[in-house]
């Protein structure tokens, strides 16, 4: 535990340059004490790792140093084979340096670790597209991974819901969620998200820009999709479902909805229950309702119940 642990301090201070105790602490899971120690016990085994005092100190290694370690674990092997999207690669253009790299890590993996990452390979796919439809492949995507990776500014005309607009943003990061591509960019100061198939026009400059210190594009995105789900979800609908009806609403509620359901027990007259959740508008929450047929009543909010009278209204004029 403790080797690994020592590992993974000289992975971060390569990767991250300087490094505070106390989030070398938090990655470890020990105390800023337990730290020090093993700082310590690497300076002693030949590391050039030194400290930088002040409120912005920490610890580096010594310029120019490289960590070189061989030792690969079964599940490192695999997870690293388990990685590589082959799909989202090839729309990146990354797709034939991706199959290279993985050829070249396979060749130099020891025979029983080769074998653990064939096996991976063999029994696992990561497919990110949504059932029946095909992933996006937007026009000027590649491009953007350009300047993402080189922090190159950036010029485009986008389509949003309202209208086009001409923007100059930073390129942070690139997302593939579901199939479709997202742009987090810097612009006028605040972090938005653009989805990049609504890119009409584009223009990489050659003006570079300075990524914004702590910019993490993991909670960036986590944090941002819950106030989307929370956005579009502004209203409490007040339902009752069958037994069946319980188990169809359950099953195409959105994971943010169904999270927050408050579910009665099951009435002794005829086993109905009570449900309350996160709504969106009145039309989307309707034509989510009308899915459930005679297995649902909507009670709540007003302008609901009357929605779903008057379609009832409607489609019993068809079908009388």
């Amino acid at each position: 535990m403790r080797a690994t642990r020592l590992i993974n301090i000289l992975t971060t201070l390569q990767a991250r340059g300087l490094v505070s105790a106390g989030d070398l602490a938090e990655e470890n899971g020990v105390s800023l004490r337990t730290i020090y120690r093993d700082i310590d016990e690497l300076a002693a085994a030949g590391i050039p790792v030194y400290s930088e005092r002040g409120p912005e100190g920490g610890y580096r290694l010594l310029e120019g140093y490289r960590v070189r370690l061989n030792g690969l674990s079964p599940e490192e092997a695999e997870a690293l084979f388990l990685s590589g999207l082959s799909g989202p690669a090839t729309i990146l253009g990354l797709g034939s340096i991706m199959t290279a790299a993985q050829k070249k890590l396979s060749v130099a993996l020891p025979e029983k670790l080769r074998e653990s990452a064939e096996r991976m390979r063999a029994r696992f796919h990561l497919d990110t597209s949504a059932w029946f439809d095909q992933p996006e492949e937007p026009a000027f995507i590649q491009d953007i991974s350009s300047a993402v990776w080189n922090d190159r500014l950036v010029k485009m005309r986008y389509r949003s819901w309202q209208a086009e607009k001409e923007r100059t943003t930073a390129p942070l990061s690139l997302v593939l969620k579901n199939g479709a591509w997202y742009l987090i960019g810097l612009t006028d100061g605040q972090n938005r998200t653009y989805r990049v198939s609504r890119i009409q026009a584009l223009d990489v400059t050659n003006e570079t820009f300075q990524r914004p210190k702590g910019f993490d594009v993991e909670t960036y995105w986590r944090e941002s999709a819950q106030r989307l789900e929370a956005e579009m979800h502004p209203h409490i609908a007040k339902v009752r479902v069958s037994n069946l009806g319980y188990r169809i609403l359950t099953g195409i509620s959105p994971a943010f909805a169904r999270a927050r359901m408050e579910v009665s027990e099951p009435d002794e007259a005829d086993g109905w229950r009570t449900v309350k959740l996160p709504a969106g508008s009145t039309h989307e929450s309707v034509s989510t309702f009308l899915r459930l047929g005679a297995e649902i009543e909507v009670l709540e909010p007003p302008e609901f119940r009357q929605a779903m009278r008057e379609a009832s209204v409607k489609i019993h004029a068809f079908y009388n």
